[in-house]
């Protein structure tokens, strides 16, 4: 814990706080959850509340997907690896072996409750200058607006900007057991024979997959 406090440049004053964030639900009922939620809505504000400031001319449909950008899994996940608390995370026997400890969801949730156990020891003051050292390579570096656009948004606005078709896109099949299946879409412009498979661990992130690979090649073929 010592080692997590210095990598995060805060000390906790009660390091309760610190275990209770670092306590998987499945190690019992003293654990993260509760944090987790707590962290979830601080750091929403406080990306918020920077992005407001730094960008005071973008419109809110901007700002909202630059947030969801910064505060997503994935980026919580990263930011988890950069601190070092999946290592520290306390797991109940069944979820010990199974990879658990690697999930980026468990990874984020964490990072989360981190962030929500800081603010019961210290309050929101301390809190905000810790999300703000967890993001300052990220918020002096923001993508585009239209970066933030997934993959099916992009393609769409594409099309349409052409007086094209909106894609179809449908579930081609589902390989694996229940607990790792991997989905593989097709998505299909109507309009022509341009076509795409993509997979993913869900129907969604399968169809953004496929999505990007039509956006891509329609690009190219326009730009030829």
């Amino acid at each position: 814990m010592s080692a997590l406090e210095t990598r995060l440049n805060y000390e906790f004053a009660d390091r309760r706080h610190l275990k209770r964030a670092l306590t998987h639900r499945s190690a019992g009922p003293d654990n993260n959850e509760r944090l987790e939620f707590l962290g979830d809505g601080v750091l929403n504000f406080v990306i918020a509340a920077e992005l407001f400031e730094r960008l005071p001319d973008a419109p809110e449909g901007d700002l909202s997907r630059l947030r969801a950008t910064l505060v997503n899994e994935p980026t919580l996940a990263e930011i988890a690896d950069e601190i070092g608390v999946a290592e520290l995370l306390t797991l109940g026997p069944s979820e010990t072996g199974d990879g658990s400890r690697r999930r980026d969801s468990v990874r984020a949730d964490t990072v989360e409750a981190v962030i929500g156990a800081v603010y019961i020891d210290s309050g929101f003051d301390a809190t905000r200058d810790l999300i703000s050292r967890l993001y300052t390579d990220r918020l002096e570096q923001l993508p585009s607006a239209d970066d933030t656009k997934d993959a099916k948004t992009r393609l769409q606005e594409w099309l349409q900007a052409r007086g094209r078709q909106r894609p179809h896109y449908e579930l081609v099949r589902t390989e694996g057991a229940e607990h790792c299946r991997t989905f593989v879409a097709y998505c299909r412009l109507v309009d022509s024979d341009v076509g795409a498979e993509g997979q993913g661990s869900s129907r969604r992130k399968a169809e953004q997959v496929a999505a990007m690979t039509v956006l891509e090649r329609v690009r190219r073929a326009s730009s030829e």
